[in-house]
């Protein structure tokens, strides 16, 4: 086994199996024998039961998901040793024909006790929050690019040509006689959420460029793809 970062020898091994609104838990001990069987734990009350029943003498394997990260925070201070297992790999390495969540449960403390879980890097807080910044802007730019092909596609529905001042000109939309003023309702509201989300972005971009020290090579500036829609 590694040399863990606590002194207390590993007495059992756990792993978490985190769904949308439980996590499954389970635990055994160096023979494979249940001393923790599997058992669905509420989402919102899972910080509690990990206060309650975590201890340094145990070791944690969570298998990557959506919200891994706040459940691994949780968990790290409390125990001797927490790893994250990367889904795909654990897949790989212990493909089973049975796929129940106390299977994969079992399977995930077999890795841990064989020490072979297949981990994941697991980034600093600093590194996390840059990372759901690109996400939210990544957002941002897919709902703006709903927002712009509605436009377009009524420009292609009444056959009229994109003018000078842009798509997000509230003037020339007005005009046209075209469009119903049911349109023109909606066309309104589409562009003032168009400049709002450009707006956001100009801000992401701001604090990116404001933290980029926390992460070497993370000042790389947003550069924006040719694709129609994006931006």
């Amino acid at each position: 086994m590694k040399i863990y970062p606590r002194t207390r020898p590993i007495q059992r091994y756990i792993a978490l199996d985190i769904h949308k609104e439980y996590i499954l838990a389970g635990g055994m001990n160096t023979s494979q024998e249940w001393i923790l069987p599997p058992r669905k734990l509420e989402m919102s009350r899972f910080e509690e039961w990990a206060k309650r029943h975590l201890c340094e003498s145990d070791a944690v394997v969570i298998e990557t998901t959506t919200n891994v990260w706040d459940i691994y925070d949780i968990v790290q201070p409390l125990v001797g040793h927490a790893v994250v297992a990367h889904a795909g790999a654990v897949r790989q390495i212990a493909e089973a024909r049975v796929k129940t969540d106390k299977e994969d449960v079992k399977r995930l403390i077999r890795l841990l006790i064989a020490d072979i879980v297949p981990e994941v890097w697991i980034p600093p807080q600093p590194v996390r929050e840059l990372r759901g910044l690109i996400s939210y802007r990544q957002r941002l730019v897919k709902t703006g690019a709903v927002f712009r092909n509605r436009l377009q596609s009524l420009l292609h529905s009444h056959n009229l040509v994109l003018p000078e001042e842009g798509l997000l000109s509230q003037e020339w939309w007005t005009g046209q006689e075209k469009i119903s003023p049911l349109e023109k309702l909606q066309i309104g509201q589409e562009i003032a959420l168009l400049e709002q989300i450009e707006k956001h972005k100009a801000e992401v971009a701001r604090n990116w460029e404001s933290r980029a020290w926390e992460k070497p090579g993370a000042g790389m500036p947003f550069v924006s793809c040719n694709c129609p829609g994006s931006g």
